[in-house]
């Protein structure tokens, strides 16, 4: 499915818009926002502590926008008097939310008189929640997308305006494929704007029987286990990249593993000579270990307390001897 106009050149008619997003993913969404509207203040995350020393950070969003000159809002919560009404004294036409990390309660999507408006990274109904690109990888989806929908209060319920799909590569992790799906969502947005703002857009209920979830992820979803054929295992490895991270047990020990490469092909009916968690050794690939079908090399790991390194020179250093069985 697709929508909205193919002509990004020219700005829209300057309605008023408020911004909700959070991290780099929501950034190229805010720029088409601010290319295209008149932008009156944005709405982000508080500075949350990050890094080593645990100093407040800003938002990718929050920073984005400063450098726009655009005013930026972090309300510890939306369900306050005093958030709703900063938000109403914006007079907002419409609002756009792009991963903005928080649920909008029902009075405030009610404010702007064209409604509002959600990037969301799957093809709707599939994947609704908090982790679709996650999620789509880690099911061993082929392809996926973004979807620009009239958000109502249930989770990613309301009728879609445009969609557009895109393959999933073999390699992609979540870090790459969020990336590809944020420029994405961002020219898909920008060419559906012009229709939002006049009235024009068309809305295509979703078939809530084929809905599916992609919840949260928690640290416990970067735990691999080993007793499936690899090419599921390279999918979840990649789906929880960046973060989570997948990890197995090596005495009694966190071991994350990076860069998967199925090196036996599983479908063909070849299986590794090793039982599931079994390291077959270091090959050019990595370090390989034996799955319930085929085997799958990891090129890179982190030992626990250490930074991520090619397998190699991880290795040189820490020996991981073949026969060992990671957990």
């Amino acid at each position: 499915m697709e929508g909205g106009s193919r002509n990004v050149e020219s700005p829209v008619t300057p309605v008023r818009v408020v911004f909700f997003g959070s991290p780099a993913f929501a950034v190229p969404s805010l720029r088409a926002v601010a290319a295209g509207t008149t932008l009156v203040a944005v709405v982000s995350q508080p500075d949350r502590p990050a890094g080593r020393g645990q100093a407040p950070s800003p938002p990718a969003v929050k920073v984005a926008a400063t450098a726009l000159g655009v005013p930026v809002i972090q309300p510890e919560s939306l369900r306050t008097p005093e958030a709703e009404a900063a938000l109403a004294a914006f007079g907002a036409d419409l609002f756009v939310v792009v991963a903005y990390g928080r649920i909008l309660p029902q009075r405030l999507l009610d404010l702007p008189r064209l409604g509002p408006w959600n990037v969301h990274a799957s093809l709707l109904p599939r994947l609704r929640g908090a982790a679709p690109i996650q999620w789509s990888l880690i099911r061993g989806d082929s392809e996926t997308g973004v979807a620009v929908m009239r958000m109502e209060a249930g989770l990613d319920t309301g009728p879609v305006a445009a969609m557009r799909a895109l393959p999933i590569a073999d390699d992609d992790t979540a870090g790459s494929l969020s990336d590809k799906l944020a420029a994405l969502g961002a020219a898909l947005l920008g060419e559906t704007l012009p229709a939002i703002a006049d009235g024009r857009v068309t809305l295509t209920p979703q078939e809530h029987a084929a809905a599916t979830l992609a919840p949260m992820l928690t640290k416990a979803d970067g735990h691999l286990g080993f007793d499936r054929p690899a090419r599921v295992v390279s999918a979840h490895a990649r789906g929880v990249d960046p973060w989570p991270g997948a990890s197995a047990l090596l005495d009694g020990a966190p071991l994350k593993l990076f860069t998967p490469r199925v090196t036996d092909d599983e479908v063909g009916g070849v299986r590794s000579q090793g039982r599931p968690g079994e390291v077959l050794g270091l090959r050019p690939e990595g370090l390989t270990i034996a799955c319930a079908g085929g085997a799958i090399a990891f090129a890179e790991l982190q030992l626990p307390g250490r930074r991520r390194m090619p397998a190699a020179a991880v290795l040189a250093g820490h020996r991981i001897p073949a026969g060992t069985v990671l957990a």
